[in-house]
């Protein structure tokens, strides 16, 4: 993904499907808040280039309104009923199915990466991730629907950055020197499994995973300490490298 002019993320313009679009770009939007949904659409009001076409505050209603109106892009909130969880995202990878052409932007009160992560996972072509706290910008607005209608990407700055860190802080942590089998190890660790429980789940010998479990104490670097359980220390230092990234 390119970095465009100003905050956006965009992609290369040879990279990017070519999809024929009505002069006016049709919109429907999705947001469970009344209010919040008026107000967004009447941020885009007067803006000629970008039309409106149906309002509805839940997944099944947007299923339903995109089926409808065959829009352009859908401007959907991250959660809405009937969960209240990711509806947003698991809408646009429905659409991705049902409608590959259809420009999908995501509006989210969270910078969390994993969220962005998700959206793109079917492909970062007709998809963009903004933050709701952006959203009164409308020339920020405006230019992801823009590029999702486009064919290309938009992800917001401060998601940006949340990721660049959490790779940042993935490859300062310790657990990078463990071998993948190692950290399967460690997981189970941290479930509480002891040394035979692990054995059973990982499908290895006892004496396996006591070499796995010596050989993570020694790139932790941790050493017998009175009163510390390498054991926990270990599974300490897991969970705080996964909290952090």
């Amino acid at each position: 993904m390119a970095v465009g002019a100003g905050s956006r993320q965009i992609l290369p313009t040879a990279e990017r499907p070519t999809y024929a679009r009505r002069v006016a770009i049709r919109v429907v939007l999705a947001e469970d808040s009344l209010i919040v949904r008026e107000g967004i659409r009447r941020l885009l009001e007067p803006e000629p280039e970008v039309e409106v076409v149906a309002g509805c505050g839940d997944l099944d209603s947007l299923l339903e309104a995109v089926e409808r109106e065959r829009p352009d892009v859908l401007l959907t909130d991250i959660r809405m009923p009937p969960d209240s969880t990711d509806e947003g995202i698991r809408a646009a990878r429905i659409l991705r199915e049902r409608r590959p052409e259809l420009g999908v932007v995501v509006l989210s009160q969270y910078s969390e990466p994993a969220y962005a992560l998700a959206l793109l996972e079917t492909g970062s072509d007709g998809r963009a991730y903004l933050l709701k706290d952006r959203v009164d910008d409308r020339s920020q607005l405006v230019a992801a629907i823009r590029a999702v209608a486009d064919g290309s990407s938009f992800i917001d700055p401060k998601v940006v950055e949340r990721l660049v860190a959490a790779k940042s802080a993935a490859e300062r942590s310790p657990l990078a020197e463990l071998t993948p089998r190692e950290l399967d190890v460690l997981r189970e660790m941290a479930h509480g499994a002891n040394n035979a429980a692990i054995a059973e789940a990982l499908v290895v010998t006892e004496r396996s995973v006591e070499k796995y479990v010596h050989a993570i104490f020694s790139k932790l670097g941790l050493t017998w300490e009175e009163n510390v359980h390498r054991r926990v220390k270990a599974v300490l230092v897991y969970l705080a490298a996964t909290e952090d990234s």
